[in-house]
């Protein structure tokens, strides 16, 4: 997909589609009052009619209006004005790039970019102008013997800016968006696979696809041995149920300046998780292919900000296994000894990503971190309290996590903080071991940060649950890239890059 940014009079842009909103009960946005003008009032014929309203993601084509160059005019619906805001824009622009795809109209120009949203500059819309439209295109058919073949699908989208030149604040605007999308991609792609094809070794194998690709990208993968030599017996306990071996996958980002410490993201790369001995019911258990997603989306922000060269350190660590019953497997009431030397006892081998976690965490000490993020979808109890909306966001450091909350804010990829007070932590008290690896019922999402903690009490660390965010179920059923755009817009604004 081409994305051009385009200027000048709006009348005269030659294009299969010229894309304009208006909002509920005929109230035209200035694009669109313009191009009525143009046409001899072709847009107010329409809405008194009745035909079109604006209710929000409506859309209707308009065909051979006089003195307009284009070929057609696509309206697309936005809503009450006073309620109109960066997610009702977002919305549209996402309905519009649907419809332009279905409209086998292989280019199009959209004056979407020049509506005005309190607080939300020009950059912003031009990047989101872009994330949406690709979130609108995307499918995933690699599994499919025969894929669908799209007729003259979109494949050009001119970005109109009126009469503001070009500048490199607008380029990188969607140089951002389109990176941004490249790695929601690339985790909705790998969460999506099963869990027969994307094991931890085709992990592994995606990592090291990247690290070839990109000077700026090493990538180093640490086998069962090299994991045993270092002592970490909470991962190596969560794959020996399984006949794939496990895998530490590690990527290097080097932007910035040599001497600059680091961010580190973690991410749990369960690539299959039917809980172990304490196996999970039956139904819904092929969902847990997405147990990866919080490695793919480690593996998803470093592709974009390799993409956008972004000037700073950046290391990724996803901790990769599978979670199956076996003779191997781990079993209730077993202990066994992490890589700092805390010993855990397993009173639940469901509870297997705080496991894998917990060594992964410790590793990453030895690069020195400014700030370390883990994401992982950890547990069902988040999904309770926050949805599908929101992921759940713990930590250490306050300014970290405010940090994070307010990129999900700018990126529309929230989260919300939950408490992590001492108080809980002793639903972790284990009578056998220095601690359980679960606490009661209650909290559930709590006391699993309560456990990460442990193992990050000398980092300046937050934790995004991300179990009710990561994948739709249902008809729609399907991973959807979260939180990339989260996690980037994060590192854009460590970076001042964020427009």
């Amino acid at each position: 997909m081409e994305y051009l940014l385009k200027s000048g009079d709006l009348a005269q842009q030659r294009t299969a589609c010229l894309v304009v909103g208006v909002h509920a009960r005929g109230d035209l946005t200035q694009p669109a009052v313009d191009l009525d003008q143009m046409s001899a009032g072709a847009i107010n014929k329409l809405l008194k009619r009745g035909d079109f309203q604006g209710r929000a993601g409506q859309i209707q084509f308009l065909y051979d209006l006089p003195d307009l160059a284009c070929d057609r005019l696509l309206l697309v619906g936005l809503g009450p004005h006073k309620e109109f805001n960066l997610s009702a824009y977002r919305k549209a622009a996402t309905a519009a790039a649907a419809a332009l795809d279905e409209s086998h109209a292989t280019e199009a120009i959209t004056t979407l970019p020049l509506l005005e949203i309190a607080n939300v500059s020009l950059y912003t819309r031009l990047r989101e102008a872009v994330s949406a439209t690709e979130d609108a295109l995307y499918r995933f058919e690699q599994c499919k013997s025969k894929a669908e073949k799209r007729q003259r699908p979109l494949r050009k989208m001119g970005l109109f800016t009126g009469r503001q030149r070009k500048t490199k604040v607008l380029e990188n605007a969607i140089l951002h968006g389109r990176s941004i999308a490249h790695g929601v991609t690339l985790a909705r792609n790998l969460g999506n696979l099963p869990g027969n094809i994307c094991t931890p070794s085709y992990l592994a194998e995606q990592a090291e696809i990247l690290g070839r690709k990109s000077r700026s990208l090493k990538v180093q993968v640490l086998e069962e041995k090299q994991m045993q030599e270092l002592g970490m017996g909470a991962l190596l306990s969560v794959s020996r149920g399984s006949r794939q071996p496990a895998k530490l996958i590690v990527l290097e980002y080097r932007g910035g300046n040599p001497k600059s410490r680091p961010v580190v993201l973690v991410g749990k790369g369960l690539t299959f998780d039917a809980g172990g001995i304490s196996i999970k019911p039956a139904a819904s258990m092929d969902e847990m292919k997405f147990d990866m997603c919080g490695g793919a989306s480690v593996l998803g922000a470093v592709t974009a900000c390799v993409e956008m060269a972004l000037p700073l350190n950046l290391v990724g660590i996803i901790p990769s296994s599978e979670n199956l019953p076996d003779g191997e497997a781990n079993k209730p009431g077993d202990i066994v000894t992490s890589m700092s030397g805390q010993t855990i006892e397993v009173l639940n081998t469901d509870a297997e990503g705080r496991l894998i976690l917990c060594d992964a965490l410790t590793y990453s000490e030895r690069f020195n971190p400014t700030a370390i993020i883990d994401i992982a979808t950890l547990t069902g109890a988040c999904v309770v309290a926050l949805g599908a909306h929101a992921s759940g966001l713990l930590g250490n450091d306050d300014k970290l996590t405010e940090e994070l909350l307010n990129a999900g804010r700018e990126s529309g990829d929230r989260a919300w903080q939950l408490p992590l007070w001492e108080d809980y932590q002793e639903q972790l008290d284990s009578r056998f071991a220095d601690m359980a690896n679960i606490g009661n019922r209650g909290a559930g999402t709590i006391t699993a940060a309560c456990f990460l903690s442990r193992f990050t009490k000398k980092m300046k660390w937050a934790h995004l649950d991300i179990a009710g965010t990561a994948w739709k179920t249902g008809s729609e059923k399907g991973a959807t890239g979260r939180p990339v755009p989260l996690l980037v817009q994060f590192l854009l604004n460590r970076c001042g890059l964020s427009g």
